[in-house]
């Protein structure tokens, strides 16, 4: 059975090598390269190699070498055809049939290819002529210089409905051909004749990535709508398979290891004349899954560079939330949020490039956009938004299939949660840290117990002793701060720990936090000494007593601070007595009152 390139070339731009050798070769990656023991021969010293730009394998000790079709040939023992309808399976694309219909396709694609590539010359000798002046003003105007529109091969469709109709008929062109390649437009009236469907626009051509002329786009030169007008769907064009540019960045993103994907065509441009080739473009729609993982094929993070307007704050919402079923460990996207107003092309005519690669170089990850995205609309003061938020965060993160990303996404939403609720500090709070060491002495009076600071220890050593109830007391511990600075390190220290690391039992935690520099603290902690004033901390006890008792302590720890405010306050008002300071001391007098009316104690 013969199979068109087109065909094969789908089934390759649909499904990773790298994740299909992956399956049974253990590969690590070493530049733009993942290497591995070859499956086809012995060897202690990894020798195979898999390329996932040039879509090959190549083995340096036994000379094996092919694309994704020959390994599983070779591996599951298939024949040619067998190896592809298996690959064609997975990426759920139909086996064309080699009907004598299946060949006229094929000759059709083959025809629409070379009439595109005539068009195309057509543009470029249009823009190079009398009747190109205007769009050559308008592409200096945009700093787009001489050597990027021959790059480029930018053209220009003048504004008549049968120019470029009449000179591709003269080279033996038919109506139908070009009306296939998307060239004209029939009108609905059987009985007119085709016209050409770009006129009057700027012409941007689109290639595969080998570099063929499969569609183009076209901007309206003046105040012609639409502004932008792509190309239709062809045998040999679909918009959410492609990006543009692909085929003229490729090398540069080898060598990079990075890919820029901006929104629109002289962006791509700009960004090219500033010295980054690595910059590829949609087709005038947003962002698709197929594009998604044509790009992660390049590379394992793309970087997303949106507009600062609504418009692109949009988009980049867009693009954030659809990729969230198709992550996968390693694959994942960058975003880069633009001042506001701004797109790269403008931003580099009035900043310089140093403007845009310093937002290129911080790029944020793809939880830091989803973060943003689910806080909107969220003040975070009230137990009421805090739920919302958390049930936003945690409804996007269940989006993700692949459990084991969606797991790191559950925990990481949960630490910065509790991160962000720590800080929102309550009106008031005047003590500052103080680095106390313990056994917990008052500093002030010698040998006399600092309760505050006793209650702080038995707060945290209880959650060390049980760090399974950290999804029962985790929010309230992490929006509380300790006034002892070597506590309070430990507390952010068990909540990140455990945030990141949810099953870890108390000696696992125990073993971790003594490697990172907590020994002599977890030490007094975990002594008998004090341990024995604390029965429900100590390990192996109920749970649900357990937490009561972390409850109790906890709201009487909650009470002193505020006794110790108070009594701040009052000193303050006496020194300095201003409205200000007394309306203060009356918020916190009638916050202890109610918390006491709620048996607070």
């Amino acid at each position: 059975m013969a199979f068109s390139p087109r065909f094969l070339e789908d089934i390759k731009n649909r499904i990773s090598l790298v994740e299909i050798i992956g399956r049974t070769v253990r590969l690590i990656k070493k530049g733009r390269e993942f290497h591995g023991l070859c499956p086809f021969h012995q060897e202690k010293t990894p020798s195979f190699t898999v390329n996932e730009d040039k879509a090959f394998f190549h083995c340096f000790g036994c000379g094996e070498h092919g694309s994704i079709f020959d390994f599983i040939m070779k591996t599951r023992n298939l024949s040619f055809p067998e190896a592809v309808e298996q690959l064609a399976n997975e990426a759920n694309i139909e086996i064309p049939t080699t009907t004598p219909e299946e060949l006229r396709k094929q000759k059709r694609s083959r025809g629409i290819h070379e009439v595109m590539e005539l068009a195309t010359i057509y543009y470029e000798n249009i823009l190079k002529s009398p009747l190109g002046e205007k769009a050559n003003q308008y592409l200096k105007q945009r700093g787009i210089i001489d050597k990027s529109v021959k790059e480029f091969r930018l053209g220009f469709a003048p504004n008549n409905r049968n120019q470029l109709r009449i000179e591709l008929s003269k080279k033996g062109i038919s109506d139908t051909l070009m009306i296939d390649a998307g060239l004209l437009i029939q009108p609905e009236n059987a009985g007119s004749p085709p016209y050409d469907r770009f006129r009057g626009r700027i012409i941007f051509p689109i290639g595969d990535k080998r570099g063929k002329i499969i569609a183009f786009g076209g901007r309206a030169l003046g105040d012609g709508e639409p502004k932008y007008l792509n190309s239709p769907e062809t045998p040999i064009f679909t918009k959410g398979h492609n990006l543009y540019s692909l085929d003229r960045a490729s090398n540069s993103i080898s060598k990079a290891d990075k890919i820029i994907v901006v929104e629109g065509y002289t962006d791509v441009i700009s960004l090219y004349q500033a010295g980054y080739k690595n910059c590829v473009a949609p087709l005038g729609t947003a962002l698709t899954e197929s594009q998604v993982r044509l790009l992660w094929r390049w590379t394992s993070e793309p970087i997303l560079c949106f507009d600062g307007d609504t418009a692109g704050q949009r988009a980049a919402g867009r693009a954030a939330t659809n990729i969230l079923p198709h992550l996968k460990p390693e694959k994942s996207l960058s975003f880069v949020l633009l001042p506001e107003g701004e797109d790269p092309d403008n931003l580099i005519k009035t900043q310089g490039v140093n403007a845009i690669r310093s937002l290129i170089n911080v790029a944020e990850p793809l939880s830091e956009i989803l973060w943003r995205i689910s806080k909107k609309g969220y003040r975070l003061e009230t137990p009421e938004d805090r739920a919302g938020f958390d049930k936003r965060l945690r409804e996007m993160a269940l989006l993700i299939e692949d459990k084991t990303v969606q797991k790191y996404y559950l925990n990481s939403f949960k630490q910065r949660l509790w991160e962000e609720f720590a800080r929102s500090k309550k009106p008031g709070q005047y003590y500052k840290k103080a680095g106390i060491s313990l056994p917990i002495k008052n500093s002030t009076t010698s040998g006399t117990i600092d309760v505050n600071l006793i209650q702080q220890a038995i707060l945290i050593i209880t959650l060390i002793n049980y760090p399974m109830l950290v999804e029962k007391i985790g929010e309230q511990l992490a929006a509380t701060e300790f006034n002892s600075s070597e506590l309070d390190k430990l507390r952010q220290e068990v909540l990140k720990t455990l945030a990141s690391n949810p099953t870890l039992n108390h000696e696992e935690l125990k073993a971790y936090l003594n490697k990172n520099g907590f020994l002599n603290l977890l030490g007094t902690l975990s002594s008998g000494q004090f341990l024995n004033h604390t029965s429900f901390a100590q390990p192996g006890g109920n749970i649900d007593l357990v937490h009561r008792g972390w409850g109790q302590t906890f709201r009487l720890f909650q009470r002193n601070q505020l006794l110790d405010e108070i009594k701040k306050v009052e000193k303050e008002l006496a020194e300095n007595p201003t409205r200000e300071i007394f309306d203060l001391l009356i918020a916190l007098k009638e916050t202890i009152i109610k918390k006491e009316d709620a048996e607070f104690i």
